[in-house]
């Protein structure tokens, strides 16, 4: 069993990379080799922009590599809920972001010929018990009459003919969502940046930013330069003077495995449509079909931090937990178990903006993929004088209380989800 994200160690090496010092001057320097970062760098530089970018690891190491491969629309949050919270006018705009998201993505990957196997499969949300299918159904009726009539209810009865399981008490599906191979897709997207011109440096964290006359001088460990603006797409990330951002994320683990790749009948009769599927528990499971024929099934199975250790812990919680919802993979060997942070904000909802003359576009809280391609593309725009076009551009982002970067309450955070999972 390898401990590495499966997109990442079945994708083709992104070759596009800059070597050699860092020196000189550029119009925008972007933090982050995730989604945001590569696709505002994409947009700038066609654009005109003189572009660089900067990533501490490996493009795609963080969020953007190590997901559950699902491209959803539809925001965390029950639309209801979101509608009586922000009002009808406000949710239904956020929900066509997400929308909107999802078609940005499918815009790049035909625009610039990235390999990565998207298709629109849909997404089926399983009622974890019998009482959350009603609350599905209410969500889909409003859903239906005001926002998205490509959604519908399967019910219990008809529930075999979307997944090969007995554990759930029905769904709701999700018809505008997609998958895709995230491996091909993120280190596709830094090739096409690399092609425009975008100076794309691995292994490289930024060190130290300041304020200088015309714009920002960025230390690195390859050297210093300066740069007109500075975007922050970094997520969690520990490195740099970025402690702004560390009070007001929180970096959760998110943990997954796949199986050996399975017979063909197997695979149908266990998700005879392929679609992404999520439940509706709190400590959520979700799975999907891969384009190799392995089942992919992921969740919140412990709140923790991701290393090799934790990863394996959770991989066998995971294992459990697939074993409870097709038994009939109990004997199939696991290929593949690793973890990733996903950049938590309190209400689950991204920021975006500028602060100070640094911009950002982080907090996605595990629905990065399609609005943090989104977000990259609308923060070039931002960037260039049209902050109107910004969804998040009025939501307020103060600090967590007690939290100063480091996720201390992570475990009383995990028990109290458990428990609302039991009695809920």
């Amino acid at each position: 069993m390898k401990l590495t994200s499966y997109w990442l160690d079945t994708a083709p090496p992104f070759t596009g990379g800059a070597q050699g010092p860092i020196e000189g001057s550029y119009d925008v320097a972007v933090i982050g080799g995730g989604f945001t970062g590569l696709t505002a760098a994409l947009t700038l530089a066609k654009k005109g922009a003189r572009v660089i970018l900067l990533e501490a690891e490996t493009i795609g190491h963080g969020a953007s590599g190590r997901n559950g491969g699902m491209c959803n629309n539809g925001f965390a949050q029950d639309y209801a809920t979101m509608s009586e919270k922000l009002g009808r006018e406000k949710a239904d705009q956020l929900y066509k972001a997400f929308d909107a998201g999802v078609d940005t993505v499918e815009r790049l990957v035909s625009e610039e010929g990235i390999d990565c196997q998207f298709a629109r499969v849909g997404k089926l949300k399983l009622a974890a018990k019998p009482e959350h299918y009603d609350k599905l159904a209410r969500a889909q009726a409003l859903l239906a009459a005001h926002v998205d009539p490509e959604t519908h209810m399967v019910s219990p009865a008809d529930l075999a003919s979307e997944v090969g399981t007995e554990r759930y008490y029905g769904g709701l599906v999700y018809g505008k969502s997609a998958a895709m191979h995230m491996g091909r897709y993120i280190r596709g997207l830094a090739e096409a940046a690399a092609r425009r011109g975008v100076a794309i440096h691995e292994r490289t964290p930024m060190m130290g930013l300041k304020r200088v006359s015309g714009g920002h001088a960025v230390e690195t460990p390859k050297g210093k330069f300066t740069a007109k603006q500075v975007l922050l797409a970094s997520g969690i990330s520990q490195v740099g003077p970025i402690g702004w951002v560390r009070r007001r994320v929180v970096p959760v683990g998110a943990f997954l495995i796949a199986t050996e790749p399975l017979p063909q009948d197997l695979l149908h009769k266990l998700t005879p449509r392929r679609r992404n599927a999520v439940d509706t528990k709190n400590l959520v499971n979700y799975f999907r079909p891969t384009p190799d024929n392995r089942l992919l099934f992921g969740g919140r199975a412990r709140f923790a931090v991701s290393n090799p250790a934790s990863d394996e812990k959770s991989g066998a919680i995971l294992r459990a937990a697939l074993n409870d919802v097709f038994p009939e993979l109990s004997d199939t060997r696991i290929d593949y178990c690793w973890g990733g942070m996903v950049d938590m904000t309190r209400d689950r909802l991204p920021r975006a903006g500028e602060r100070d003359g640094i911009y950002y576009s982080m907090g996605y809280s595990g629905h990065g993929t399609q609005m943090s391609t989104l977000m990259g593309t609308i923060m070039a725009d931002v960037m260039d004088g049209q902050a109107h076009l910004n969804p998040w551009k009025d939501f307020d982002w103060p600090a967590i209380p007690g939290h100063f970067g480091k996720p201390w309450f992570l475990p009383i955070v995990g028990a109290y989800y458990r428990m609302k999972d039991r009695f809920q």
